[in-house]
C-alpha cells in the first residue's frame, strides 16, 4: 500500500502519512500514542490497523505537547482535512491516542479506541465524552491492561449501545497486534 507524506495545515505543525491509493472513499485517522512516552504515528498498532482496513488510513503525529488541549485540535485537524477528501471519516487511537480520539469525535462518522486512557492530562474526562459522541463506538482493552483504566470507557461506551471486546493481553496487546488490527477494521468495515 503506497503511504504519502504530509503536513496539516493549521498553526501546529502537524506531520502526517496517508496509508492507500486515494482511491477509497473512506478514511480513518488514527491517533498515536503518549508522544511523551514515544509514541508516533509509526505504532505497532495504528499500523496493524491500517494494514487491515480496506479504507485509507491517515496516521498522525501530535504538535507541540500541551497535555492533550493541543493534541485533541490535531485530531480535529486531521479529520477536518479528511472530511474534505473523503465521503466517510472514521477516528481510531490507540492508550493516550484513543482518548483524544474519543474525546474529539466530532462530525466523525465512526470512532474506535483501544486501550484509551480515562482521562487526558489536561483534566479531561473521556468517559464523560463518550455520552456526547453520535457515532457508532467501539473500545477494546486488554483484560491484563493494567496501565490504564480502558475497563470505565469501556463500559461508558456499552451504556451508550457501543461495542466493546477483550484481548487476553496487557495494556500493549504485544503479540496480538496483527488480531488487533484485524478486528478494528472488521468493526470499521461494518460502518463504511
Amino acid at each position: 500500500m503506497p503511504t504519502e507524506r504530509l503536513a496539516l495545515p493549521g498553526g501546529r505543525d502537524v506531520r502526517a502519512s496517508l496509508d492507500g491509493d486515494g482511491d477509497a472513499s473512506a478514511v480513518v485517522v488514527a491517533c498515536p500514542p503518549h508522544p511523551r512516552q514515544g509514541g508516533d504515528r509509526h505504532d505497532a498498532r495504528l499500523r496493524a490497523v491500517s494494514d487491515a482496513l480496506d479504507a485509507d488510513c491517515l496516521r498522525f503525529d501530535y504538535g507541540p505537547w500541551t497535555e492533550g488541549r493541543g493534541e485533541r485540535a490535531d485530531a480535529r485537524t486531521a479529520c477536518d482535512w479528511a472530511a474534505e477528501r473523503y465521503d466517510r471519516v472514521g477516528l481510531f487511537g490507540y492508550s493516550f491516542g484513543g482518548g483524544v480520539a474519543l474525546a474529539a469525535a466530532e462530525g466523525v462518522d465512526a470512532v474506535a479506541a483501544l486501550a484509551p486512557v480515562a482521562r487526558l492530562d489536561d483534566g479531561t474526562d473521556v468517559v464523560a465524552a463518550v455520552s456526547e459522541i453520535d457515532a457508532p463506538l467501539w473500545v477494546g482493552y486488554g483484560t491484563r491492561d493494567d496501565v490504564v483504566d480502558a475497563d470505565r470507557v469501556a463500559a461508558a461506551v456499552a451504556e451508550e449501545g457501543g461495542t466493546t471486546t477483550t484481548f487476553s493481553a496487557g495494556h500493549g496487546v504485544t503479540g496480538r497486534e496483527a488480531a488487533v488490527g484485524e478486528a478494528v477494521a472488521e468493526w470499521f468495515d461494518g460502518r463504511f
